[in-house]
């Protein structure tokens, strides 16, 4: 009896729906180098000030930084003598080009290398030893999962000066799509995780699995303090085809980050079971550190 091509074309793209819940951060690039995430322009998050908001557990972490340049402000004219000083108005989080207006610069023309998915137990102590050799300061964005189970490792990426990045307590890649509430719980109880392990920790930045980002996802993540993160360079290090050699796969991430990368760039790659990332980057950071000046978000 011949098989039904509807019936299977449906099984494929359910299991590359599976595999891709699972594969990493990563999204596809144009041929200039820029990622692609939709073929629409990202949706929009209002320029007003966020309101103020109590989450269920207040987060003991400092205010967002203020943007680059302040909103416009003119004093009233000819204030009498009794009235109070004018207050500026609240800062507003610096919009990005990224989905949903998260970032994909630094701002600067320095350099950010990222690593997603950790702290993993065997790549994450390599890479740490490897960045510690070449004075290079990262950000890392933690899955609270892999927090709670390996909170030594995140004890040491903040003693070692690395940037904290919120990854979502487990890499669901539809959790921009949840209620804000649902949003804010997940991160929440992934900050109170981070900084379980590390206390008095900063959080600065949220990076959305898949970096599904949505105006929600924005918008809770600056009421938490963390402003939310694309990238401007995927080498897709997570995509690792069967049939491909170590030494191939090294060879097309090392030379995506060198073709894509430019001053000011987000960088993504990820240290959880990645061991040809961290066999890349063994190699290519005296390549950037000639080239670029290479930071910790800040």
């Amino acid at each position: 009896m011949p098989r039904n091509p509807a019936l299977r074309g449906l099984r494929w793209a359910g299991a590359v729906l599976v595999v891709a819940a699972f594969a990493g951060c990563g999204t596809a690039m144009a041929a200039d180098g820029t990622p692609v995430w939709s073929s629409a322009p990202p949706p929009r998050v209002s320029s007003s000030p966020v309101p103020a908001h109590s989450p269920t557990h207040s987060p003991a972490h400092s205010p967002a930084p203020s943007p680059t340049h302040s909103p416009a402000h003119s004093p009233a004219k000819n204030p009498s003598p009794k009235s109070s000083p004018s207050k500026t108005p609240p800062a507003r989080p610096r919009a990005g080009s990224g989905p949903a207006q998260s970032l994909m610069k630094t701002g600067s023309s320095a350099v950010a290398l990222t690593f997603d998915d950790g702290p993993d137990p065997v790549q994450t102590p390599k890479l740490l030893d490897l960045l510690a050799a070449r004075h290079v300061k990262a950000t890392f964005c933690l899955v609270g999962q892999n927090v709670a189970a390996h909170p030594d490792l995140v004890r040491r990426i903040a003693a070692e000066g690395h940037t904290l990045c919120n990854h979502s307590w487990r890499h669901s890649l539809t959790l921009g799509k949840e209620k804000p509430a649902a949003i804010r719980a997940d991160l929440q109880r992934t900050n109170d995780a981070i900084r379980a392990a590390a206390p008095g920790a900063e959080i600065k930045y949220l990076r959305a699995p898949g970096g599904n980002f949505t105006p929600n996802f924005v918008k809770v993540a600056a009421e938490l303090g963390m402003r939310s993160i694309y990238w401007q360079v995927d080498p897709r290090d997570w995509d690792h085809p069967a049939g491909e050699s170590d030494a191939a796969h090294q060879v097309k991430v090392r030379t995506a980050i060198k073709q894509h990368i430019s001053k000011g760039a987000i960088v993504l790659s990820h240290d959880y079971q990645q061991p040809d990332t961290i066999a890349v980057y063994r190699s290519l950071l005296p390549w950037l550190q000639q080239r670029y000046r290479l930071i910790a978000l800040p």
